[in-house]
């Protein structure tokens, strides 16, 4: 009797055909990339690195290799938006003057 794979090794093989393209720092930041990437129908995984090393520890956000230019392409172009509106809420913050309210009441 031929022994049938178990699922875990049916499910490793195909995990192996993903490829980590981006740590995240916590599982907020995860799944953020994930709905953005699936919203974007890019197939997405998650999985917890247990690494020793402080810099490999994470959350990895997994894609097809096949997929992996288009979600690079697809997060940068995200970070880039979220940065460029981080700026200009600084800018609004910056030119923000008390001393304007200061002359009308002086």
């Amino acid at each position: 009797m031929e022994k049938r794979p178990k699922k875990t090794q049916k499910s490793a093989a195909k995990l192996r055909e993903f490829v980590t393209l981006i740590l995240a720092e916590d599982m907020e930041q995860a799944r953020e990339y994930e709905s953005l990437l699936k919203v974007n129908d890019v197939a997405c995984v998650l999985r917890e690195q247990n690494e020793q090393t402080e810099s490999a520890s994470g959350i990895a956000v997994m894609v097809p290799e096949e997929f992996l230019d288009e979600a690079n392409v697809i997060i940068e172009s995200q970070n880039v938006y979220d940065d460029f509106y981080d700026f200009v809420a600084e800018q609004e913050d910056d030119n923000f003057d008390d001393e304007f309210f200061d002359d009308e009441f002086e």
